[in-house]
């Protein structure tokens, strides 16, 4: 298959044009590289240089496409509450456009990276897709905008649309190849271990009062790398108009708990020091990913906090800064 990836330089997205390339897929990346890096695309994938939002560089991308895998987009929680305007431009508007120039290309396939952010609050813990989506921030409010687009253009038979929610992603590829790099970092394991080898800005706990075992939030770690498996499974079993899937392991695990793990990996403390919540944080988010494993074939091998964060340290050690220069 011909697949397009929207945002194949960024974290995910690489490591998924990997997988995509080793199951024999032919790989064309758009990305703008504004937040993804030119060293982090598959040497074997196409590179159009774009903008989500260029027409011009959406048809010339889209050439030949069989399907569409979907990470283009904002993805901090915190930066949408204070600017939900760059958040519904990027993840909603752009890709109504992306859509509408895969109509125009006849391209018939479409894997959406979402998020277990379009949930908000649990009602019920884990979460299997038909919990309530109530998002309690704009990002996730975006993830489901895009997601009701998706059904309604799938309804109206203009293509077919899988939506992954994915928990929260962690970790590196495990041959120390493909990590982590985003400026500013937000993401507690590589903020940890950071913060473990005395880089970075220090790491800052968000509340310790929650309704949770140890005061802080809960979350469903799901290695990148199994991630990535997912998106290569949803392009071969993409079933009926749209269909989403919960992408997890179905354990949470707190954020002290992370801060430990990264303690036992590198063999250094983690200095930490407690702030306020951060608005539009839920306490709790663990998947039920029952439907994925069903249907998909979604069984996460990487299970082990431990061993999560055990690859996240190696990509730090072998580079300590990161891709280096961008583009």
């Amino acid at each position: 298959m011909k697949v397009l990836v929207t945002g194949g330089a960024g974290y995910i997205g690489s490591h998924a044009v990997r997988e995509m390339i080793e199951a024999g897929h032919l790989v064309t990346v758009l990305d703008d590289l504004s937040r993804g890096h030119r060293a982090a695309v598959h040497r074997a994938a196409r590179l159009v240089q774009g903008d989500l939002g260029d027409p011009d560089a959406l048809d010339t991308a889209l050439a030949g496409a069989d399907g569409v895998v979907h990470f283009a987009g904002l993805l901090s929680v915190a930066d949408s509450v204070g600017d939900p305007a760059a958040y519904y431009q990027a993840n909603v508007v752009k890709g109504i456009a992306l859509l509408d120039a895969m109509v125009r290309a006849s391209v018939p396939l479409i894997v959406f990276s979402s998020s277990c952010a379009t949930y908000g609050v649990p009602t019920t813990t884990p979460m299997a897709e038909d919990h309530p989506q109530v998002p309690i921030n704009p990002y996730g409010a975006t993830k489901l905008a895009f997601e009701r687009a998706l059904a309604d253009y799938a309804t109206a038979g203009a293509l077919r649309a899988v939506a992954l929610r994915y928990f929260n992603a962690a970790g590196c590829h495990p041959d120390g190849t493909l990590g982590e790099d985003h400026r500013p970092e937000e993401h507690i394991i590589p903020r940890a271990i950071a913060a473990a080898f005395g880089a970075g800005d220090g790491l800052r706990i968000y509340g310790d009062d929650y309704d949770t075992p140890d005061g802080t939030c809960v979350r469903d770690y799901v290695h990148v790398q199994d991630l990535a498996r997912a998106h290569v499974a949803a392009l071969a079993s993409a079933r009926g108009a749209f269909r989403a899937y919960n992408l997890g392991t179905g354990r949470g695990r707190s954020v002290r708990e992370v801060i430990d793990s990264v303690a036992r990996v590198t063999g250094r403390a983690v200095p930490a020091e407690i702030g306020p919540r951060r608005r539009g944080d839920p306490p709790v988010l663990v998947a039920a990913a029952e439907r994925a494993r069903a249907e998909l074939g979604f069984d996460p091998e990487w299970r082990d906090l431990d061993a999560i964060v055990g690859t996240s340290v190696r990509w730090t050690r072998d580079h300590p800064r990161g891709y280096g220069v961008r583009a």
